[in-house]
């Protein structure tokens, strides 16, 4: 629900990146991602939502300026990290993690342009961040540097910096 933690926290960091100019792109699903959306719309800049056909069918929200539809999950991450200059990535379930490591993965290999991806919420994200670093980097499947490929941000206030540190800029008007 919007009173939830982690929708405020999504809610407020697509206020803070539309408000510095960054449009919102993301898979066009409803609550925490319908969050950032809305304050993208309200901030005048461009809201774009890729969606996916599914049993359970999501409807196009009324925040969006641009809206795509995919019949596979493939093509729409595809998408994503085309359409992407950042991932800011709050909590969610498989399809999240799916998404999340997809962009890591092409960064890490070298298949795409190292982007900052950008992870929201400690308490949520720190016992992934705990297994990443504690069990696949001593087994030897990362290296220590894969560490970095990815940053926590606990409040919406710190993502921004994280992201304009790199040198990602907002696109112009």
């Amino acid at each position: 629900p919007e009173s939830h933690p982690h929708y405020m926290k999504a809610r407020e960091t697509g206020r803070s990146l539309a408000e510095a100019g960054y449009n919102v792109v993301n898979v066009g699903g409803p609550v925490i991602m319908e969050a950032a959306n809305r304050v993208a719309k309200d901030a005048g800049v461009k809201s774009v939502g890729c969606n996916i056909r599914l049993p359970r069918e999501q409807k196009p929200k009324p925040y969006f300026v641009e809206f795509f539809e995919f019949d596979n999950l493939f093509v729409r991450k595809v998408m994503l990290v085309k359409l992407s200059s950042a991932f800011v990535v709050h909590p969610g379930g498989f399809g999240t993690l799916d998404e999340v490591f997809e962009a890591i993965t092409l960064i890490q290999t070298e298949k795409i342009e190292a982007f900052p991806v950008v992870v929201v919420g400690r308490e949520f994200w720190n016992p992934l961040h705990d297994f990443i670093k504690n069990t696949m980097l001593r087994e030897g499947t990362i290296n220590a540097d894969d560490l970095d490929l990815f940053s926590i941000a606990d409040s919406p206030e710190d993502v921004l910096p994280l992201i304009t540190s790199t040198g990602i800029q907002p696109p112009l008007p």
